[in-house]
């Protein structure tokens, strides 16, 4: 892996539909809001992060840029997740790897994001945690995939670009990197 930072990109520009509310800003049980607590452990793990937010999303970019995030403002964030990560990865060119994290994974412990860049620093082109069996997220890339990142589009993501390449996977008993908010029932689980 080349030198430079590994930047986290944090996704935060989902509408929050199931929700039914503004999501980042719902409390967890301490108090802290959800996509603050998700972006304080992935700040303590990277060298940096980008938060990508919705344009109109004012509250949201003023919360996670007062947290020492550089938020950017997705022009195309209705159009999915595959939209928000490539505009997230432009925005940070330069880096060795982006580890892909989502603003509404708010347990994943900064442990397991640092092993994951840890993976990347080795060498890995893609790591990935994996709990119980299944693979979960944040997601690293190393630099060498910034031309399929930054082509992204539509609500896919990266899963195709996973699926057709090996990850690295990293074992661990951290069951947040399975754990997300889709509804509020989620937050008392």
């Amino acid at each position: 892996m080349r030198g430079g930072p590994v930047v986290g990109i944090l996704l935060a520009a989902g509408d929050a539909t199931r929700f039914g509310a503004d999501k980042l800003a719902a409390p967890l049980a301490d108090g802290t809001p959800l996509g603050i607590a998700a972006l304080r452990n992935l700040i303590a793990a990277v060298d940096a992060v980008v938060a990508v937010v919705r344009p109109a999303d004012v509250a949201a970019a003023a919360a996670l840029a007062a947290q020492g995030a550089r938020v950017t403002a997705c022009p195309d964030a209705t159009a999915g997740m595959g939209a928000s990560l490539a505009w997230g990865v432009r925005a940070a060119p330069a880096a060795s790897g982006w580890v892909i994290a989502l603003a509404d994974m708010p347990w994943v412990r900064s442990q397991t994001i640092a092993a994951i860049v840890a993976e990347l620093r080795a060498g890995a082109p893609i790591a990935a945690p994996e709990c119980r069996g299944r693979r979960g997220h944040p997601v690293g890339f190393a630099a060498s995939y910034y031309p399929q990142l930054s082509a992204l589009s539509g609500d896919e993501g990266a899963k195709r670009l996973l699926a057709g390449h090996s990850v690295a996977l990293v074992a661990t008993d951290d069951e947040g990197v399975l754990r997300d908010v889709d509804t509020r029932a989620d937050l008392a689980l």
